[in-house]
């Protein structure tokens, strides 16, 4: 379904690096995907002894990344530690600029309103079948597993319904035009495809390719609900191929921690209170995390107010209406980011019992923290 798009990335230049501070934490902070990205390690999280980055050029899919390579050298033992944590600083500086590289790698791949981004071709083909990237193939993949999964309150193709909503000026669509984006709304219509072909280069060896279409060509894709947690647990991994045994990334709120920090003790990561604004800094407690992810889905992130009624920006495929659910928020904590992405909506959608049940019977979901509108707090275990 044809939608208006743009070729720039809002505030791509920005990117802001502090520390080392006295405690030898570094933080990274730069703009993508509509949200503001946070990373932070402590110098002594750097392994000793010389570290070369493994396998990024074949990642970035890209000759540019590989130019970008560099080398880490750590100093020698008569150095002194300040001079050494500036040396590894600057190393960590380095490695954080990277991952903001591959983050614009993974925007000109995801964003739905990037004109020559995968997702903004495929929901512009008309039912075509268009080609598409190894990684956009794998998040649309795991997208239509986290669809079946949810029994139908969760679906990526709610575009043609979301495009309606503005929750910045406020404004409610018409029923009629709602009911007709609702028959739209099917993650069944996505196809995806695989094929291998000869290698140009050699003509002997074969490599994949990769292809997906739409087959209602007024249907649209909006992979926003899974994407931060597939990119997330792909810069993990880049952290770690770079030498980075302890890190956390905060991608707009999908938080991966990996190791623990100096002293050894786990990353904290608090959970909002949905009474209070995100500015206020207002939370009900904190998870302890290492080597694990948590995602929070709460109808308090983007929401108005009309008529003394909130409309909160988490859509009911089935009514194209907000969600009707006696949840305010829903943490997930999970092995990955993609699954603790994937299911914390869904856990939100489906009400307090439902939630209860679904992450029972769910071996992915570690833990989950359910808050309802009066701030209680309810933390839920597998078992």
């Amino acid at each position: 379904m044809s939608e208006q798009t743009t070729d720039e990335i809002p505030l791509a230049d920005k990117f802001i690096f502090e520390g080392p501070n006295e405690a030898g934490l570094c933080t990274a902070t730069f703009y993508a995907f509509n949200t503001v990205v946070t990373l932070q390690a402590y110098t002594a999280s750097l392994h000793n002894g010389e570290i070369r980055r493994k396998n990024s050029a074949a990642k970035a899919g890209n000759e540019e990344f590989l130019r970008n390579g560099f080398d880490i050298t750590t100093c020698d033992a008569d150095d002194s530690r300040k001079d050494a944590d500036a040396r590894k600083a600057e190393s960590l500086r380095g490695i954080f600029e990277t991952a903001r590289d591959r983050c614009r790698f993974f925007e000109n791949r995801f964003s739905r309103t990037l004109s020559r981004s995968d997702i903004s071709r495929l929901n512009n083909a008309d039912g075509a079948w268009v080609e598409i990237c190894k990684e956009t193939y794998e998040l649309l993949q795991h997208s239509l597993r986290y669809c079946e999964e949810s029994g139908g309150v969760f679906d990526i193709t709610m575009g043609s319904v979301v495009r309606l909503w503005d929750f910045h000026r406020g404004v409610i669509p018409g029923e009629k035009d709602i009911a007709e984006a609702l028959t739209h709304v099917d993650w069944r219509t996505i196809k995806l495809g695989t094929h291998e072909e000869l290698n140009p280069r050699n003509d002997i060896c074969r490599r994949p390719r990769f292809s997906a279409r739409i087959a209602d060509p007024r249907a649209s894709v909006d992979v926003g609900g899974t994407a931060k947690g597939y990119i997330a647990d792909d810069l993990g991994k880049l952290l770690q191929d770079n030498g980075l045994s302890s890190y956390v990334i905060n991608l707009g709120g999908n938080v991966l921690a990996h190791g623990s920090k100096p002293q050894g003790g786990p990353w904290r990561v608090g959970i909002q209170d949905p009474r209070a604004s995100r500015e206020s800094g207002s939370i009900l407690g904190a998870v302890p995390l290492e080597n694990a992810s948590a995602v929070t889905s709460g109808t308090y992130e983007r929401y108005f107010m009309h008529n003394e009624r909130a409309y909160h920006h988490i859509l009911d495929p089935k009514t194209g209406y907000p969600v009707q659910t006696d949840l305010a928020g829903a943490t997930v904590v999970a092995r990955t980011s993609l699954d603790a992405e994937g299911y914390s909506t869904t856990l939100l959608a489906l009400g307090k019992d439902a939630a209860v049940e679904f992450v029972r019977t769910h071996e992915a979901i570690l833990a989950a923290y359910l808050v309802d509108d009066e701030g209680r707090m309810f933390a839920v275990t597998r078992g």
